[in-house]
């Protein structure tokens, strides 16, 4: 799916795997100044996405249903393209590799934020995933470093306890964020199938309804076992 939306015109590789978008020529420049000079430019929608192969192709391989749907939104992320897009010093840049900041808890309810990176082979993922996993798990507070700042990753949370309709962010306006934040829900059961709440919370000046479209509709390609 990446470039369905338009071919973005780039003025800079990076050696970091990003590339500067050419903001004069981009089709989307209007949106983007319109939307970046709100003191909240964030809009979020929320819905169910279907997980019955996921849940069950878990049950029966013996994978974390947690690692593998968040392997299966970082897929997504990176055929999406607006959802790969960062705001950096008033540059856009597009990475070609997102990973996840994500809040890990703990056996105390407390939680900590614990940087996952994506590897495109699952079982690599699974390792380094509970490896980062495990550190967060066995030290206390909130683990916020250098690390988890980066502008490379989607910040993830799971809240398995809520089947949610809806969800907000704490935020701290004065700070220029672009970073999309997705969260996932308890599962439920509707007419035979099991249904999953992911609230998206996403920059409006890089990332439009249509864009979210496109993101969900390839995770749900993913959950159910169309891209592996």
């Amino acid at each position: 799916m990446r470039g369905q939306n338009f071919l973005p015109l780039f003025i800079l590789n990076d050696p970091d795997m990003k590339k500067q978008l050419d903001i004069a020529n981009w089709n989307r420049r209007e949106h983007y100044a319109f939307f970046s000079r709100k003191e909240e430019p964030f809009h979020s929608l929320s819905l169910n996405v279907d997980c019955t192969w996921a849940y069950q192709h878990c049950k029966e391989e013996q994978h974390s249903f947690f690692l593998f749907y968040l392997h299966q939104i970082l897929n997504a992320i990176m055929r999406t393209d607006a959802m790969r897009y960062r705001i950096e010093d008033g540059k856009v840049f597009d990475y070609e590799v997102i990973h996840a900041n994500a809040t890990v808890q703990r056996a105390d309810h407390t939680f900590g934020f614990c940087p996952i990176y994506y590897e495109k082979d699952f079982a690599a993922f699974v390792t380094g995933a509970n490896i980062a996993m495990d550190k967060i798990k066995n030290s206390s507070g909130l683990c916020f470093n250098d690390e988890c700042a980066r502008e490379d990753v989607i910040h993830f949370s799971a809240i398995p306890w809520i089947s949610f309709t809806g969800l907000t962010h704490a935020r701290q306006y004065d700070r220029k964020d672009s970073v999309p934040k997705i969260s996932v829900g308890k599962f439920f059961k509707q007419d035979q199938h099991l249904m999953l709440p992911v609230a998206i919370f996403v920059h409006h000046g890089l990332v439009d309804a249509y864009h979210v479209h496109q993101f969900v509709e390839t995770l749900e390609a993913g959950l159910s076992g169309k891209f592996k």
